[in-house]
């Protein structure tokens, strides 16, 4: 991955401890796109769906997925990471996600746009 990245892909350390969210870490991490790093967090408030994960950068939506479970799950989470970093605001309706993550959305929030902060 390149020592700048401007992606990423936030995963839950105390949704299942921080072993499991290791574990997940490096089922993802060579399968992203160059440009995505990945880093561990606190909790992102989806205790209720574990593992929680997010995707962000700037100037692009920023988006967090929960039940992240098994193979099929890791495989749709770098298929949306492709489309996310390939989508110039981050903005994916859920029919153009990868079908595990259909019902795997816990929130898109919009872009905060450089100038426009009240």
């Amino acid at each position: 991955m390149p020592s700048a990245p401007d992606h990423f892909l936030l995963i839950c350390k105390t949704c299942q401890g921080e072993a499991h969210a290791q574990g997940l870490s490096d089922a993802v991490f060579d399968r992203l796109p160059n440009g995505f790093s990945i880093r561990m967090v606190d909790c992102m408030a989806g205790c209720a769906r574990p593992v929680t994960v997010g995707f962000q950068a700037v100037d692009k939506a920023q988006y967090l997925f929960g039940d992240i479970q098994d193979a099929q799950d890791i495989q749709a989470l770098t298929e949306f990471a492709r489309q996310y970093q390939n989508s110039a605001d981050g903005w994916t309706n859920a029919t153009e996600r990868p079908e595990p993550l259909f019902i795997k959305t816990l929130s898109r929030m919009p872009r905060i746009e450089k100038g426009v902060c009240p």
